[in-house]
């Protein structure tokens, strides 16, 4: 009764908008990507990317796992906030600036790398949930390790669209922003 509606709402209104047109003209012929430097390499950008988003989160997390897997009290919703608020600045700042670096040395693939950038910061929340099951928690049956580690598996899976969603918003905006800006004559 719910979804049904909006997918048909969503997609009324979707087909009404206008496309989004280019800022400048593209060439139909993709240009040759030059050589890259040894840190453009896009798996070390990728995971370089993802540290500090995840060190802007990295106390909170504590606190909310524990509040999660050892029935704790979890009583600072303003300051859980303001981290979310630090997260998004993060993502936004870290993938602006590895794509103005990929811009720069004229590889122009950036749209899903953006992506990637700031969503590898889930595979670090997956690992610290990992070393948070062996040192703080004291669970020695399979099922409620398998339960324990496939509920973080989805909430890791969560903070990467999260974290890639703002990635990618953000360097769509900056891309667009300074593309905008160049006088071609």
């Amino acid at each position: 009764g719910i979804s049904v509606p909006l997918v048909f709402v969503g997609g009324y209104i979707g087909f009404k908008k206008p496309a989004i047109e280019d800022p400048v003209k593209t060439n139909k012929i993709p240009r040759q990507i030059p050589e890259q430097a040894w840190y453009m390499n896009p798996t070390f950008s990728i995971l370089i990317g993802g540290i500090l988003p995840f060190g802007a989160v990295f106390i909170e997390l504590f606190f909310i796992l524990t509040s999660i897997w050892l029935n704790q009290f979890y009583y600072i919703f303003g300051f859980l906030f303001l981290v979310f608020i630090i997260l998004l600045i993060t993502c936004a700042e870290i993938t602006i600036v590895l794509c103005y670096f990929q811009l720069c040395s004229e590889d122009y693939l950036w749209w899903w790398r953006s992506y990637l950038t700031s969503g590898s910061s889930a595979l670090y929340l997956f690992l610290y949930a990992t070393f948070y099951f062996f040192t703080k928690l004291e669970i020695t049956k399979l099922v409620s390790g398998l339960l324990y580690f496939g509920y973080m598996l989805i909430a890791s899976y969560a903070f990467f669209v999260l974290t890639g969603t703002i990635g990618f918003y953000a360097c769509f905006w900056f891309t667009r922003l300074i593309y905008s800006s160049v006088k071609i004559d």
